[in-house]
């Protein structure tokens, strides 16, 4: 097998383990919160929020910092680093003593992490150009699909070893991770930044600043976008729905219909991007996502809502894999761990405002707002993709 094509191997495997572990702790927070000392149901709320969204913040901060670091001393040391420190900090907070303790670890989590990141600078810059589209999509296949499957494993670890068993199994997947990228990923030789330089000259190193932009807004705006939605869902299928025993059901089979369809489609719409350019389906995959907004204010049953969402999932499929292959196209191999680190920002900045914006467009102007601000918010997006990105019959 070819260098690269073992190391995508590892790094889906490593990627879907690690998404796997982190997606089983958060529907678990609450009930581990509660387990820690808090009892009032709106403490517990807000605490919940707390702990669950300041990892979003110290990975926004953090990301472009290692990916400097890797771009200074390789990837591959940046992805043991990584998924190192998530075994310990998991291993931390299984014995973690009250909520204050856990938001510490929370907080450390993000900025002392960045695997993704790290995963995905690795994949682009170990792959052949020509073949990047495939391969992010086949990593983000991985990635999504141990999210998916992650609170169904936690759940069932939970019930079986208690939360704080749970905490010890997903370190001892993070170290296998960790064992895994040690032994079996061997990164080529490629240009890293041997000198020292600050955010603003690389920024002002980048050949095409404007498109970079661009790019990190399109990964803002979809993160905000697929967010803001997710307070609102569950309530919104309540209403959708007479049989209300079986709310949390349907809001699970709603949300894993729009991952599903991204497994599905990811890989198939990054060989697609490597034949005819990741910035057509970049650009044809945000016109489609905004599109399908709009009709989810209007269902009238909880089927309806659920065929969209797996509709919107197959265009969002082809949106991360696109950016992350235009990003691996239009900068310089030196500087593209803090490329992939911007980005990463961007994602992490999108889900926390995402989560604070869509319950409140929501209270201020009704759930149908919520469907049609993201909509609007993804095609104005479009629209500035295709006057900053090559297309069909533009120069």
């Amino acid at each position: 097998m070819e260098v690269w094509k073992k190391n995508m191997l590892v790094c889906c495997i490593t990627a879907f383990i690690v998404s796997s572990g982190m997606s089983q702790m958060a529907p678990m927070l609450p009930l581990y919160i509660e387990q820690l000392g808090v009892h009032d149901p709106g403490e517990v709320a807000r605490w919940s929020g707390i702990v669950f969204g300041c990892n979003f913040i110290s990975l926004a901060i953090f990301s472009p910092i290692w990916g400097a670091v890797a771009d200074k001393y390789g990837r591959k040391s940046m992805v043991l680093r990584a998924s190192l420190w998530l075994a310990v900090i998991m291993l931390l907070m299984a014995f973690a003593q009250n909520v204050y303790q856990l938001a510490g670890l929370r907080i450390l989590q993000g900025a002392l992490s960045g695997f993704q990141a790290a995963n995905v600078t690795l994949v682009a810059m170990q792959t052949p150009r020509e073949r990047s589209g495939w391969a992010l999509g086949v990593l983000y296949t991985a990635q999504v699909g141990g999210g998916l499957l992650g609170p169904l494993i936690g759940g069932g670890l939970s019930a079986v070893f208690g939360f704080r068993g749970m905490f010890l199994t997903i370190a001892v997947l993070c170290f296998f991770a960790f064992l895994a990228a040690w032994r079996f990923v061997e990164e080529k030789a490629v240009p890293v930044e041997k000198e020292s330089i600050s955010s603003l000259e690389a920024w002002r190193r980048l050949p095409n600043k404007k498109l970079t932009l661009c790019l990190l807004a399109s990964t803002f705006v979809l993160q905000l976008a697929l967010i803001s939605i997710q307070p609102i869902i569950t309530v919104y299928i309540k209403m959708l729905s007479a049989a209300t025993a079986n709310v949390a059901f349907l809001s699970g089979a709603v949300f894993s219909a729009a991952g599903l369809a991204t497994v599905l489609a990811a890989s198939p719409l990054g060989r697609l991007a490597d034949r005819i350019g990741p910035e057509k389906v970049l650009v044809a995959a945000l016109v489609a996502s905004g599109l399908l907004f709009f009709p989810q204010a209007f269902v009238r049953n909880v089927w309806e809502l659920g065929g969209l969402r797996f509709l919107l999932g197959l265009a969002v499929a082809g949106l991360l894999p696109s950016i992350n292959a235009l990003i691996r196209k239009t900068t310089p191999m030196a500087l593209a761990g803090r490329a992939y680190g911007y980005n990463q920002s961007a994602q992490f900045l999108g889900m926390f405002f995402g989560s604070l914006l869509g319950g409140q467009i929501a209270f201020a102007w009704g759930m149908s707002a919520v469907f049609f601000a993201t909509g609007v918010l993804l095609l104005v997006n479009a629209v500035w993709a295709y006057t900053m990105i090559s297309v069909p019959g533009k120069k």
